[in-house]
Order: structure tokens, then C-alpha cells, then sequence
């Protein structure tokens, strides 16, 4: 859980408030070479500059006078710390080059290498300020430019089962938001192409974060019922329009789930217990409903809207096999006498033949 502060304070807490947001936010992430392989790439690259140059003045060693030893003789602790000090650019001045080598060395050798080291030093905090500006770039127009996403809150079996099925009906990477309190589960969704943000889900922050007020759809895949109940009750008062799906384990816990304002709840172990039981008594039906529920393969389980030309007409009489009306709040079966004629305000639950997710057909989803 992490505590941060809402804004509405002072402009300096404020400031670090969205900093430490960004932190929490993950934006999926190029594969780059890792922070520690670089920061280590480039001290090894600065020791070997060092090393070169202590090697250059001690091969003339002779060439150089050390103003604090009586004789004026220079040793190889004197080479190091010549070096050190003529890389850093501090130079003391109390060794230097007197002889014509010695100082033709430092100009065309030690020169270019001090410039070298500097290079590295240098874009080491570059390349990190240029890192940061960059991603705060990133998140500022990911902030602008989210709209009518997808909410995913638990990346477990569930959530991952559900944004699959999402996923195979045309839903683009980028429209999706993982919130899970897990940083080794977010950063297992930047790896596979998402944007995580990483905190409990039953604190407004959080969600916040998530942009969970523009959302379009949330899906509640929690591994607990009673938390499933608090992301509900926090998201549907932060949008009072976005459609509410929730995963409960526990049949008696579903009620609680719609009245804390989710549209639809499905009971995970009740439907695992339904569809083997289906498998004892019809292996082969059973089969053809793990083929429903599984999108972009076989069959495939859609909601659409009616065409003008079906409107007026009797259900029977559609192209597809509709097994359901959904005409306003109300589900009427096919075989009900009120489903037809169709209206035009009708959308039809149907069996169909999976098509390519670039089809025109609408699948289960919000409504348009």
C-alpha cells in the first residue's frame, strides 16, 4: 500500500507528490540495456582511460619532476595520482612535465584522453537526466491522450484469462491500465506490452493513477471477494459510467458485488463447478462451451447490434444464431414471444463462427 498525497497542498509538496506518482506508474518499456549494465559499462570504460594514462607517464616517467620529493624523482604512485588528478582537471601542479617528450605526450595523449574521461563522466548524468525528462514526457502524454481504456485490476489467472479474451476481439495494447500491488507483476505486464501502476486498488490514489475516471470498462479480477468489494465501491464512485465487471469465489458474495456497483459478477468457482459438471454428463458439450468462452477460435460468443434490414423481422430470421435479446435492461430468450419482432434498439447475443479480431463484428463488450 503507499500513501500519497492528493494535490491540494502546498506547491512543493504537490511537486513531490507527482513525482513519486511517476514512479508508481509503469509505462511499457523498450528493451534497453539495463541502469546497473550501464552505470558499470561506463566505470570500466573510466578505469581504462585512468589505467592508459598512468601507463603513458610511466613509460616517461623520466620526463617528470615531483616538486614535494627532494630528488624530484616521480614513482608509480606518483604516475597514479598524476593521472587522477590531470583527468579530474584539478592539477595541483606539483608533479608536471618538463622534458619535450613528456610534455608532447600530454598534448597529443593524455589531452585527448582527459576529454575522453570527462565524455563519460559527463554523459553518464546526462543520459540519466535525459532518461528522466524523457519518461515524464512519456507518462504526460500518456496521461493526455488516455481515453475509453480498459482497467485490469489483478494481472492473476483471472485478469490475464479475461484481457486475453479482450485482446482477441481487437482491444489494442495501449488502451489497457494493469493495477496490481505487486511491482514484479507489473513489471511482468511492461514485459509483456502494457502500462501497470503498482498499489492497492481500494484507495481512490491508486485508481487515480490508473486514470480510472476516463475509463471505459474496469475488470475486477482480485484474488480476495472482500477486496473485489472495496475496488467496486472506490471505482464506481471515481466513474459512474464505465461498465463493472467483477470476479467473486464465492456464489453468496455476488449480491454484495452488484450493489456495490458492479454491472456484472461472475462466480469463478460456481462456473468452474458448472462446466465440470457439464463435463461428466456431456464431455462434448462441454467442449463446445470452453470453445464459446474461448474468443477468436472456433466459435465464438458476440454481442452486436441488429441491422436496419432485421429490423421488424422475427428472430429466426437473422443470419446468425441468436440465442438472446437484449433489449434495453431486459435478456429475452429467442424462443420469447416478446423478442420478435426485433427493434431497431435491439442488440443480439449470438453464435458465430470466429472471425479475424480486424472484423467489423462487435464482440461481448460495452455498449456503442
Amino acid at each position: 500500500m503507499f500513501h500519497v498525497k492528493l494535490p491540494g497542498s502546498d506547491a512543493m509538496a504537490r511537486g513531490a507528490d507527482e513525482k513519486l506518482v511517476s514512479r508508481r506508474i509503469k509505462l511499457p518499456t523498450r528493451v534497453i540495456e539495463r541502469p546497473l549494465r550501464q552505470v558499470t559499462r561506463r566505470l570500466l570504460m573510466a578505469l581504462f582511460v585512468l589505467f592508459l594514462t598512468v601507463l603513458i607517464v610511466w613509460a616517461d616517467r623520466e620526463g617528470y619532476h615531483d616538486n614535494a620529493n627532494a630528488n624530484g624523482t616521480v614513482d608509480f604512485l606518483d604516475c597514479v595520482y598524476y593521472a587522477t588528478v590531470t583527468l579530474s582537471t584539478t592539477g595541483y601542479g606539483d608533479i608536471v612535465p618538463y622534458s619535450d617528450s613528456a610534455r608532447l605526450m600530454n598534448v597529443l595523449l593524455i589531452t585527448p584522453l582527459r576529454v575522453l574521461f570527462l565524455i563519460i563522466l559527463v554523459g553518464t548524468i546526462l543520459e540519466v537526466l535525459t532518461e528522466r525528462t524523457r519518461e515524464e514526457w512519456r507518462l504526460n502524454r500518456w496521461r493526455k491522450n488516455l481515453r475509453d481504456h480498459t482497467v485490469v485490476i489483478g494481472f492473476g489467472t483471472k485478469g490475464r484469462s479475461a484481457l486475453q479474451t479482450l485482446l482477441a476481439t481487437g482491444l489494442h495494447k495501449e488502451q489497457v491500465v494493469i493495477v496490481d500491488p505487486s511491482a514484479e507483476v507489473i513489471d511482468t505486464a511492461n514485459a509483456d506490452g502494457f502500462t501497470g501502476v503498482v498499489g492497492d486498488a481500494t484507495r481512490s490514489e491508486v485508481l487515480l493513477r490508473a486514470e480510472v475516471q476516463r475509463a471505459r470498462q474496469i475488470v475486477i479480477a482480485t484474488q480476495r471477494d472482500d477486496t473485489a468489494v472495496l475496488v467496486t465501491l472506490t471505482a464506481r464512485q471515481l466513474n459512474r459510467n464505465a461498465k463493472i465487471v467483477a470476479a467473486v469465489r464465492e456464489e453468496e458474495n455476488a449480491p454484495l458485488l452488484k450493489q456495490s456497483g458492479a454491472d456484472a459478477v461472475i462466480t469463478s468457482a460456481s462456473a468452474a463447478g458448472r462446466l465440470l459438471g457439464l463435463s461428466v454428463l456431456s464431455p462434448s458439450a462441454s467442449t463446445v462451451m470452453e470453445d464459446l468462452i474461448h474468443q477468436g477460435t472456433g466459435l465464438d460468443l458476440i454481442e452486436r447490434p441488429i441491422s436496419k434490414a432485421e429490423a421488424g423481422r422475427p428472430v429466426r430470421e437473422t443470419a446468425d444464431l441468436v440465442v438472446s435479446v437484449l433489449r434495453g435492461h431486459r435478456l429475452l430468450a429467442y424462443d420469447d414471444p416478446q423478442a420478435s419482432p426485433l427493434q431497431l434498439t435491439d442488440r443480439l447475443i449470438a453464435i458465430v463462427r470466429a472471425a479475424p479480431p480486424t472484423s467489423p463484428q462487435v464482440r461481448l463488450g460495452p455498449a456503442d
